[in-house]
């Protein structure tokens, strides 16, 4: 873990964001105090695929009748 200041962070952030990417956590402290911690996002949302399921479930055949439990609720 590496601590830096706001001035010194804002004079070598590329190099931090890499040091980051890298896997280092970076602690930017303003006046005295630790205000954000610099670390990478490791799971980024992927684009959802329309249809990737298809095929890998069945549906049985009464699956929209009515349920024996609740047949009093349904009359």
């Amino acid at each position: 873990m590496q601590l830096i200041t706001l001035n010194e962070a804002t004079a070598q952030l590329p190099n931090l964001i890499a040091a980051a990417l890298r896997g280092e956590e970076i602690l930017i402290a303003g006046d005295g105090d630790d205000v954000v911690k610099l670390v990478p996002i490791t799971n980024a949302k992927k684009k959802r695929v329309f249809g990737s399921a298809k095929g890998t479930f069945q549906m049985s055949d009464d699956f929209d009748e009515p349920l024996e439990d609740f047949k009093e609720y349904m009359e």
